[in-house]
């Protein structure tokens, strides 16, 4: 099978390159172009292996899934993106979970050995895929129901949860070297149940400001559970998509703990974010005044402005408000203000969420800076514009030790010498705290849809 070990060898080598493309946004299209071709080898080399001796079952689910995954792509909003990938997560953990079991049951189809003799190396292969895949398919659940709204982002917390956590990881440890000595099945089982209950427990209690960097974890784990099936499996196509998997999402949560100041080994263990109270009040208890204006106000003050920087967020996201956005900053730009776009690690709840809602637009990649990039720059600007952002600018993360946020590296728009904030409402950000930043003699409110507020300050500057 020769063959086959090369073709696995190139789908290996797209899936690098994908990374390596996605790494970038110009350069994100051909990431995407050479996961989709590494995949489809890696599908075409498993289907024509001679160990394949019925094709009904994998059309069916290859044309089902198919249909559904397209539907779901033709339907999807960019700002529901972050929950959908949650929700894939859920599934390759389930997956992991199903391949396992039908491993166990049936090892000589898997030529690993026979029923109650299965070798020692694949029973600990199967179990660890099948626990990593149990906890990644309830936590996902978890962060996905948090991020739709259908669980409150407020994280569950009680008194001994992290005992209870790490009793419960002692007894799974337990039931894994007991199934490698037994082999019996209700062993497994008992794994995956234990498995599904520490993934409800790490997650339930992370509130909802820390989900991003939980979903980015949990996409790490179900790279792992795809690795330890794909050695019970003896795949190396899935051995090595699960490893790049699991690798890279590790790294990416880690430059997301970097960036939100949390503890890498806490996202692992759960329960970061919760122990903090709540910060400043929600809106209705908050009587402090504000400045508001139009679109009037707005375009006066960029007009005479020299230098804009326009911090954008998920309210820009929900409105769909980049088109309008990019047609105001090249009206200021005609102006000879010089206009660049400021982006917070976890802006849009997903790391690059905002740089692909801009390029879509259209925006100059050039004029797309990450917060270690133009955060120093915000004391030397005229107005910065901040478009559905909202807790990656509060300055209550540095000052205020009490909230859910304190620690995070935030971009410094308070700096600036005035910033206009565009929003429906008072309404508190993910975190549930309150922006100091409304409050800010140099702050102005402009209430309402930022698209139409965005097409209002258009409308105002081409007077």
């Amino acid at each position: 099978m020769q063959w086959a070990g090369f073709a696995y060898l190139v789908a290996a080598i797209c899936f690098i390159m994908a990374l390596r493309g996605l790494s970038h946004p110009e350069s994100a299209r051909n990431g995407n172009r050479f996961g989709m071709a590494g995949m489809a080898i890696a599908v075409i080399t498993t289907i024509l292996m001679p160990n394949v001796v019925s094709y009904e079952w994998i059309i069916a689910g290859i044309v089902i899934g198919g249909v559904i995954g397209a539907v779901i792509a033709k339907k999807i909003v960019m700002t529901a993106l972050p929950q959908l990938v949650a929700a894939f997560h859920s599934l390759v953990g389930l997956a992991a979970v199903f391949v396992a079991a039908a491993a166990f049951y049936n090892p000589g189809a898997y030529d690993i050995g026979t029923a109650g003799h299965i070798a020692v190396a694949s029973l600990i292969e199967m179990s660890l895929g099948t626990a990593i895949g149990a906890v990644t398919f309830t936590g996902s659940v978890v962060a996905f129901g948090k991020l739709q709204g259908v669980f409150g982002s407020k994280p569950l917390v009680f008194p001994g949860q992290h005992l209870l956590n790490a009793a419960l990881g002692l007894l799974l440890l337990g039931l894994v070297v007991w199934f490698c000595m037994v082999q019996e099945p209700w062993v497994f089982w008992a794994i995956v149940l234990l498995s599904f209950a520490i993934g409800l427990l790490l997650i339930l209690p992370i509130g909802g400001a820390d989900m991003p960097v939980v979903v980015s974890m949990l996409n790490s784990y179900s790279g792992w559970a795809a690795c330890g099936i794909g050695f019970t499996l003896a795949n190396t196509a899935l051995i090595i998509t699960g490893a790049l998997v699991g690798a890279s999402g590790a790294i990416l949560s880690y430059i997301m703990c970097k960036g939100m100041n949390r503890s890498i080994f806490n996202v692992i263990l759960g329960g970061f974010g919760g122990e903090s109270g709540g910060g400043a009040g929600p809106a209705g208890d908050d009587d402090r005044p504000v400045k508001s204006g139009g679109p009037e106000d707005a375009a006066f003050m960029m007009k005479q402005a020299e230098s804009v920087i326009i911090v954008p967020g998920y309210g820009m996201a929900v409105a769909q408000a980049q088109h309008a956005l990019r047609e105001m900053a090249e009206l200021l730009k005609s102006n000879g203000a010089q206009v660049r776009y400021a982006i917070h690690p976890v802006a849009g709840r997903m790391p690059g969420h905002m740089n692909v809602l801009l390029a879509e637009a259209n925006v100059d990649y050039d004029d797309v800076l990450e917060l270690e990039e133009i955060n120093r720059d915000f004391s030397s600007t005229d107005v910065v514009f901040v478009i559905g952002a909202n807790d990656v600018t509060n300055p209550a993360a540095k000052t205020d030790q009490a909230s859910p946020i304190y620690g995070m590296p935030i971009l410094n728009v308070e700096e600036a010498e005035q910033v206009l904030f565009v929003k429906r409402s008072m309404s508190p950000g993910y975190a549930g705290v309150q922006n100091e930043l409304f409050f800010r003699d140099n702050t102005t409110m402009l209430f309402g849809d930022a698209k139409k507020m965005c097409e209002d300050i258009v409308k105002a500057l081409e007077r």
